[in-house]
């Protein structure tokens, strides 16, 4: 029997912004400590694998490549199906993006005719990059967004996400995008791909986070560190999912207990909580 899973979002569960979430380090240490892999699943599509790895150790979490999934993979993976690689794709999004692009073996253009236009968060976005986002969908480009979360979680409030960033090139361009990252398909595949078909999923955001629980048809463990405990329009579900705590740290004993009853076997599992 493979080992438990647990699959953690970052932004709003191991940090905010800049900052940790307290007690997130101590937490996984926890989880992995019990036999759990945990392995990491952000929509935050702006940064390469390299330093999401380099900022969980700074928190203290030792990570390996493999161990973070990103909707920026699932971008270039849902590309993949249709679009063969040497393609010329606009990358209106971050570094992580055209990272994932170019591992898929696609010419990363910011400018100019495309056969693709792949949009993601990222703090560089201005009219410029608007108008060749929208030039090249309304040319006929394939149109991928990383993600559409409306919001972000930053260390002191909640900032505009990269679903407000592929509603204007969307609007701009008069076409909805195709979307890899939570709760879709594409990322649905690479959770299964690379940890295996069955575990517990962590997050902040109901609207994706749960949903992709639901997807997989994992339990969801929601954490009020993040969007969930500071944004009105992401309450609490009614009824509540498995696992609900102020953190991660608050939510590690429960996941710990789930594991064991789940390797015990049938009609052992832990109840609802």
């Amino acid at each position: 029997m493979s080992d438990p899973v647990v699959v953690c979002d970052l932004d709003g569960v191991v940090w905010r912004g800049e900052l940790a979430v307290g007690g997130s380090a101590d937490a996984i240490a926890t989880l992995r400590a019990a036999g759990i892999h945990v392995a990491f699943l952000t929509n935050n599509s702006s940064n390469p694998v390299g330093h999401v790895v380099e900022r969980l150790a700074a928190c203290g979490v030792a990570a390996e490549p493999a161990d973070v999934l990103t909707s920026a993979q699932a971008a270039a993976s849902l590309l993949a199906e249709g679009l063969p690689a040497g393609a010329r794709v606009l990358a209106c999004a971050g570094a992580g993006v055209r990272e994932a692009l170019a591992a898929a073996g696609y010419v990363v253009v910011e400018d100019g005719a495309a056969e693709a236009v792949v949009v993601g968060w990222h703090r560089e976005f201005d009219f410029e990059r608007l108008d060749r986002a929208a030039q090249a969908v309304r040319g006929g480009a394939r149109f991928v967004a990383t993600n559409t979360d409306p919001t972000y979680p930053d260390a002191r409030r909640v900032l505009p996400g990269a679903g407000a960033i592929v509603a204007a090139v969307a609007t701009a361009a008069g076409r909805a995008p195709e979307v890899a990252g939570k709760p879709h398909r594409a990322t649905a595949e690479l959770v299964r791909a690379r940890v295996g078909a069955t575990g517990v999923l962590v997050g902040d955001r109901p609207s994706t986070d749960g949903a992709m629980a639901a997807v997989l048809g994992w339990p969801f463990g929601l954490v009020l560190s993040g969007i969930g405990g500071h944004d009105p329009a992401e309450p609490i579900p009614d009824p509540a999912p498995r696992f609900v705590g102020a953190d991660l740290r608050a939510l590690a004993p429960a996941l710990v207990e789930h594991a064991r009853a789940a390797a015990a076997g049938p009609g052992t599992s832990s109840a609802p909580r």
